[in-house]
């Protein structure tokens, strides 16, 4: 087959510093696939000629979906991040309250009482004698909420290391079960860290029948070492809140020490 056969095209290249006995110069040709005729090597990469301008543009096509795929790809993975993002955000949002919440009952922060479950701290505590807290108490009751809720003392004197046990006292006057449930903050707030509660009513349903009354205690103590923080140290009055909710399914509390 020759170098001109149909369905191929040649272009010869001279090479200048090698020549042939009649003095001409040789020729390489170089043979593509094309469509059965030659192209002179003058007119390579001429942009005139119907060939050059054809296979241009064959590979910028090619480049424009190589680039579209690229693109894709990237969108997919984008797309894709911002989904999981979206799906990490509304997951923490549905545990940032619970976990706030136990945050807050840990550390104290926020007004929030820390509750206290062991005995061993308590039995080891050494009573400051020289320095008793007055703490009053509060009562609210939110307006989704028909219920009488009052504490059963308006104030009480502590001394820090010692236990202590307060009443309120609940009504439901409807003639309908109701269940509610409380949250409880503490003023000043840099107190709530040293205000700890052995046994109360806070955070659990309390279903109260029609024109049923119940007294509800909370038993707590203040950590003696209140006396050793240097802005605490001539606090002498404590105030202890608590707002009960109608509690329903689904529904949220209101932050502890934000109410």
């Amino acid at each position: 087959m020759g170098l001109f056969a149909r369905g191929w095209v040649c272009a010869g290249i001279p090479l200048s510093r090698v020549t042939t006995r009649g003095g001409g110069p040789w020729r390489a040709w170089l043979c593509l696939p094309g469509k059965g005729r030659a192209v002179p090597a003058g007119r390579r990469g001429n942009s005139t000629d119907p060939l050059w301008a054809e296979r241009q543009e064959q590979q910028r096509q090619w480049r424009r979906e190589q680039e579209e795929k690229f693109r894709e790809r990237q969108n997919k993975t984008v797309a894709s991040y911002l989904v999981a993002a979206a799906v990490g955000m509304v997951g923490l949002s549905y545990a940032s309250v619970p976990l706030y919440r136990l945050f807050c009952q840990v550390s104290g922060y926020g007004g929030t009482t820390k509750l206290e479950t062991g005995t061993d701290k308590v039995e080891a505590m050494e009573p400051v004698k020289d320095h008793v807290i007055k703490v009053t108490f509060n009562a609210d009751v939110h307006s989704t909420l028909n219920w009488n809720f009052r504490p059963q003392q308006t104030e009480i004197y502590v001394v820090p290391g010692e236990t202590a046990l307060a009443f309120y006292k609940a009504k439901n006057p409807t003639d309908k079960p109701v269940i509610g449930v409380s949250t409880y903050n503490v003023v000043p707030f840099e107190a709530g860290q040293y205000f700890n509660k052995i046994q109360c009513f806070c955070f659990e349903e309390q279903l109260l029948n029609p024109h049923e009354e119940v007294d509800m205690p909370v038993f707590f103590y203040i950590d003696p070492e209140i006396v050793e923080n240097g802005r605490l140290v001539n606090c002498n009055l404590i105030t202890l809140s608590y707002t009960f909710f109608e509690a329903k399914g689904g529904s949220e509390l209101a932050l502890p020490g934000f109410n």
